[in-house]
């Protein structure tokens, strides 16, 4: 049976069983209101809901405490661009062709292959998950990162009726204006001005103008991606805090990145005060998530942003670390207060689960699945076959090619260079400290299979081989 068509059974199963969560708001008048807050580079571990031992995150912890925390949840890709196409589109990267950020070409003399080819930019063929519910009666906001292209390939060509903050750049300059005044198309108001804080004002001004009718509000924050830069007077709370408690070895040490949080932080209580204000928090699906694991790499000249302990590596890599990502969703009425799920989700799932909340059925197939059952009951078991990813490049933060695939608790990653397979049990062993390869065959074997026919079905591109390599 084609992948496709699986995933699609599956997610009309969960859909019949998740029927009330999807019909409440249609049901009582008005479609529930979306805002979906990505952040950019915010490590699994960055929260103090899920074990920061320095950040200090009160009102998405109590985001957290009223809704569902995601403790399995992936990105698409270990880089941010791949991972936002999929969020738009429910489709994997490798399927689009967009499988590295934009536009990062990296091919050291050292390996056998080449980075692969891949597309700058999202295809405006693809229809969006803004296209599809603002087809369906809401009015559609983009604030803050696209990185998905140049013009025309911009958020209002793409389903987003108001847009804000944006530019084909992935990072904004500086974070302090006038810094940002050359990368984002936003106007600073006085110098000095901290981004995080304005597009979280950005974002409560556009829930101000729309609240007579459902609105998508998608809230992408620069932070806390480099280079770091963060408000003077919480750079020096953290720096203080470490200063009386000083980091274990292997544990977030970085005040200048605890700083950033903060601020998104202050900005998330910011939006959902404007939506309890405007009486709309009952009938608001607010999530929060990240588009790739932490930075845990000296990159440059900048410090490691943070540890995503216990997960292993950060960034840029296929271990859990540079692809699970904190995920919380409130929806109340629907979502248990301060449950938590183990299932396996993706970036991928985005699409399919808010148009299923908007009662809206997508044209284009998808590889997500609707995961909407999730939130009313949090223990249910996904009817998935497993999760993949291809990554066939070379990443700054020194990731190599490869590709990955989780299936139940196991994990297989294929390094695309020298063909290694590795193993992991991620049931027992979260860390990735047990390659268990040698000594689990038929399950190395059977996943691997997997693996190999998952991306000829999605037509991945591979590394071409590297002419100038003369090594082992």
């Amino acid at each position: 049976m084609d992948r496709r068509a699986f995933l699609g059974l599956a997610g009309a199963g969960l859909l019949a069983g998740a029927l009330g969560c999807v019909t409440r708001g249609i049901a009582s008048g008005r479609k529930p209101n979306i805002v979906l807050v990505l952040t950019d580079d915010f490590g699994y571990a960055d929260l103090g809901c899920y074990g920061s031992p320095l950040n200090e995150t009160p009102r998405i912890d109590a985001l957290a405490s009223e809704g569902v925390r995601f403790s399995d949840a992936y990105a698409a890709c270990p880089v941010c661009s791949p991972t936002r196409a999929s969020i738009m589109t429910g489709k994997y990267p490798a399927r689009l062709h967009l499988t590295n950020f934009l536009k990062g070409v990296r091919s050291p003399e050292d390996s056998p292959v080449l980075t692969a080819p891949y597309k700058d930019q999202l295809d405006l063929e693809e229809i969006t998950v803004a296209e599809y519910l603002r087809e369906a009666g809401y009015v559609t906001g983009h604030v803050g990162k696209w990185h998905l292209g140049a013009e025309p390939h911009f958020p209002e060509h793409q389903g987003f009726d108001e847009t804000v903050g944006t530019k084909g750049a992935g990072g904004p300059g500086s974070y302090f204006w006038p810094g940002w005044k050359k990368n984002l198309d936003l106007e600073g108001r006085f110098e000095g001005e901290y981004l995080t804080d304005r597009l979280s004002e950005e974002a409560s001004k556009f829930i101000e103008r729309h609240a007579d009718r459902p609105f998508f509000l998608n809230v992408c924050h620069y932070a806390p991606h480099i280079k770091q830069e963060a408000k003077p007077d919480l750079v020096e709370k953290y720096r203080k805090k470490l200063e009386s408690h000083p980091a274990a070895p292997g544990a977030q040490n970085n005040p200048v990145n605890a700083a950033m949080v903060e601020s998104i932080d202050q900005g998330v209580g910011a939006i959902l005060d404007t939506l309890e204000r405007l009486k709309l928090t009952d009938n608001t699906v607010f999530i929060f998530t990240s588009d790739n694991g932490g930075l845990s790499v000296l990159e440059g000249k900048n410090p490691p942003s943070t540890f995503n302990t216990p997960l292993r590596e950060g960034k840029g890599h296929l271990y859990e670390g540079g692809i699970r990502v904190p995920l919380i969703v409130r929806w109340p009425g629907v979502t248990p207060r301060g449950a938590a799920c183990a299932a396996p989700v993706c970036s991928i799932d985005y699409l399919p689960t808010l148009c299923a909340a908007a009662g809206v059925t997508p044209k284009q197939s998808v590889d997500g699945i609707d995961v909407s059952a999730l939130f009313a009951k949090p223990e249910r078991t996904l009817e998935r076959e497993a999760i993949y990813w291809h990554y066939p490049h070379f990443a700054n933060q020194g990731g190599r090619p490869g590709g990955a695939v989780r299936c139940g608790d196991w994990k297989l990653i294929e390094s695309y260079e020298t063909g290694k397979i590795e193993l992991y049990n991620l049931k027992d062993d979260i860390g990735e400290t047990r390659d268990l390869a040698t000594s689990q065959p038929e399950t190395a074997k059977r996943l691997h299979k997997m693996l190999s026919d998952w991306r000829k079905e999605v037509d991945a591109t591979m590394p071409p081989p590297n002419p100038a390599w003369k090594g082992n």
